[in-house]
């Protein structure tokens, strides 16, 4: 959804029917009818099963529609940030409000992570006693 809020202020419509915002729209559908697959079988091996054949097939679709179709097409997307040799072609703040980025994650991540396990151990010693 945010992706259309982008668009909608970069390009001036919602929807464009780029190459890119087109393959991750129909790999979106293949997921979606990946979901309603499974939530229709009600047996349960029968379903894993079925399940584990479409997503097998399914998948033989995503180097096509995320790798090959995108690059094949002009785009409105910009280029790659990771030239062909590796390096970062972007402003030189970016990196460093990435970094600050997970950083600040993974702070929050284990304060959570730490209160979590604070409250499995008091809810431990309440079932002790």
């Amino acid at each position: 959804m945010s992706g259309a809020v982008f668009a909608k202020l970069t390009w001036g419509a919602y929807w464009n029917w780029d190459p890119r915002q087109t393959t991750i729209f129909i790999l979106l559908l293949i997921y979606g009818a990946y979901l309603a697959l499974r939530s229709t079988i009600e047996e349960e091996e029968k379903r894993a099963v079925i399940a584990a054949v479409y997503a097998l097939l399914s998948f033989i679709t995503v180097p096509f529609l995320v790798f090959v179709i995108p690059r094949m097409y002009p785009s409105l997307h910009p280029e790659p940030v990771l030239n062909g040799a590796g390096h970062l072609e972007m402003e030189p703040v970016m990196p460093v409000v990435l970094a600050a980025a997970v950083i600040v994650c993974s702070l929050i991540y284990g304060e959570l992570l730490s209160q979590g396990i604070a409250k499995v151990n008091s809810r431990q010693k309440e079932l002790k006693l």
